[in-house]
């Protein structure tokens, strides 16, 4: 009997392998594709009564009918494109975080935000504002945070239940460069830059307050922030922002806006599935991945041949 086997069965020994190899393809693709789904963020816009402020904007959090996902821009503009602004300077700061409970100034729990219903739970739990119950690298000490613990508010909601507010498109300055639906904030996610001293902290924009939700002219404008119980504050930070400029709960620091492409690394890039940091490098992970299993491919093809 021949050693050889006949060309018959070398043909099919040939089909079986292309068949393996399609099917390893097919795989491998899949998990590199399914990691964007694994880490999407999902978020309701709302406009809700918030802590340290007052609003008429009520509305249902069981209203689904224009609730989306709310991320930030992964694809900054160049630094040559982006937008520049102005400091906004000596704003009585005020420190609040996720899952703060009702106070005499602070009149609203903050397990919601006025974009997130879930906002407790999406952190991981409540973000202690007790120096001793955090770590050095200005996280809680009882869990990792899954959204950035570097967040503060401002007094300006773009939302209400029906959609953006009449005048956001006027007074926000990237609505026309972020838009990308009605039913979707423009503000949430947004980079600010905190100043204090020879300090400088950077943020992401993510609930409401001090008290209102409509002051647009000093959000966006050159008006200057109202009497309120809090000493006339215009601006509320979390424990990180607080920790990593030397804070006080209750001080003055100066703040702007930036544009991602001008944030520095920092402890601020570390943590969060809403951190534009973060969802980058997923998507170069990711990126990198597919790369891989597409060299990988290209080789078992040459391999079968």
């Amino acid at each position: 009997m021949s050693r050889h086997r006949p060309a018959q069965a070398r043909s099919r020994r040939r089909h079986r392998k292309r068949k393996s190899f399609i099917r390893w393809i097919g795989v491998a693709m899949y998990s590199a594709a399914s990691l964007t789904g694994t880490h999407a963020v999902t978020a309701k816009s709302a406009d809700s009564f918030k802590t340290k402020k007052a609003s008429s904007e009520q509305f249902s959090f069981d209203d689904d009918s224009w609730a989306s996902t709310s991320i930030p821009r992964a694809d900054p503009p160049s630094s040559g494109d982006a937008l520049q602004y102005p400091w906004r300077t000596a704003i009585v700061t005020t420190t609040f975080w996720i899952g703060e409970r009702p106070g005499p100034n602070n009149p609203v729990p903050n397990r919601k935000s006025c974009w997130d219903p879930r906002w407790t739970a999406n952190y991981g739990g409540t973000d202690s504002p007790n120096r001793n119950d955090r770590l050095s690298n200005f996280t809680p000490r009882d869990f990792t945070p899954q959204q950035n613990p570097f967040y503060i508010a401002l007094p300006y909601n773009d939302m209400t239940s029906k959609g953006h507010k009449p005048e956001a498109e006027q007074f926000i300055p990237w609505f026309k460069q972020d838009f990308q639906s009605p039913s979707r904030s423009v503000c949430k996610g947004r980079w600010i830059a905190i100043r204090r001293g020879n300090r400088v902290c950077y943020a992401q924009w993510e609930d409401v307050g001090p008290f209102r939700t409509d002051h647009a002219g000093y959000v966006f404008g050159n008006e200057r922030p109202e009497p309120n119980l809090n000493k006339g504050a215009g601006l509320d930070v979390s424990p990180a922002v607080r920790d990593f400029l030397g804070m006080d709960d209750t001080d003055v620091t100066d703040w702007k806006f930036v544009e991602f492409a001008d944030v520095p690394p920092g402890p601020w890039a570390a943590f969060g599935d809403n951190n534009t940091f973060v969802i980058n490098r997923r998507a170069a992970a990711e990126k990198a991945q597919l790369a891989l299993a597409s060299k990988e491919a290209a080789r078992q093809a040459t391999a079968v041949d």
